[in-house]
């Protein structure tokens, strides 16, 4: 862990979570968090403001009438669904910056994949699987951050058919999950989230190893290089999906997160 540490430590400018970020967290930590509290948060930020009136009358969410007052648009989505979308709008600064926009663009289509599939089978609650989805690659900040150059070969030999984490140790002697890891435990974040970044790719070590495997199974079908094979089918099964039905599974996901993602941009 030592490694991890050394390199999480030489990124000065994530070594704490965006304040929105915490403000947001901090009320729905609350049990007397009102929707009050979260939307003077969005009200107070104009880019907030635009970006969740646009969401909200956006194909993404399909309601039937025109909404222009912000107090309207929040109460529509709800509290768990205000504080994912602060989240993942105070982060695109800092995943764009350490991946050229696709981190960010990778983790909102996750983050869509596993509200789909949630609201669908019912595996877990929608609004925790969207931000389970979101954050489980927040450790490839640290990576990239550290030496883009070097985490681009990384990226390259994946989509070649390399491992992620076998080449990521390679080259930095740490990888993702593990820098990833460590940010969770700085930024004190809940223990479902963290046990998403560190078990993302090894759900059956996880004491959450539902929401790991939905992660890790949306992570596999949004790929680029997207490869059938690396599917857990059990788990799949569980889910009452088919092999057969992964291709089109995938093209439902991929629609309809360019939606939020255009929305969020």
């Amino acid at each position: 862990m030592d490694k991890t540490i050394e390199l999480v430590n030489n990124i000065k400018d994530i070594q704490a979570m965006p304040s929105v970020i915490v403000k947001a967290l901090n009320i729905m930590k609350k049990p007397t968090a009102n929707m009050k509290e979260l939307g003077d948060i969005v009200m107070f930020d104009q880019s907030l403001t635009i970006k969740f009136l646009a969401l909200v009358n956006s194909a993404y969410y399909g309601f039937s009438q025109q909404i222009s007052s912000i107090n309207i648009a929040l109460s529509l989505l709800g509290m768990t669904k205000v504080k994912n979308i602060i989240v993942a709008v105070a982060m695109k600064p800092m995943m764009s910056n350490a991946g050229d926009k696709e981190l960010w663009k990778h983790s909102m289509r996750v983050a869509c994949g596993c509200e789909y599939l949630a609201n669908l089978t019912k595996i877990m609650d929608s609004d925790e699987a969207f931000i389970s989805g979101f954050i489980h690659d927040v450790g490839k900040i640290v990576l990239h951050k550290t030496n883009d150059k070097m985490y681009a070969k990384v990226i390259s030999l994946v989509e070649e058919g390399g491992d992620i984490l076998t080449l990521e140790k390679k080259y930095f002697d740490s990888d993702h999950v593990r820098t990833g890891s460590l940010l969770a435990k700085r930024w004190q974040l809940p223990i479902l989230l963290s046990n998403i970044i560190s078990y993302h790719h090894a759900p059956s070590l996880s004491s959450v190893p539902v929401p790991c495997n939905l992660v890790c199974f949306v992570d596999k079908i949004v790929q680029t290089n997207f490869n059938s094979s690396a599917i857990d089918k059990d788990f799949a099964k569980t889910m009452g999906i088919d092999e057969e039905d992964f291709e089109d599974l995938r093209k439902a996901i991929l629609q309809k997160s360019e939606v939020l993602i255009a929305e969020l941009s």
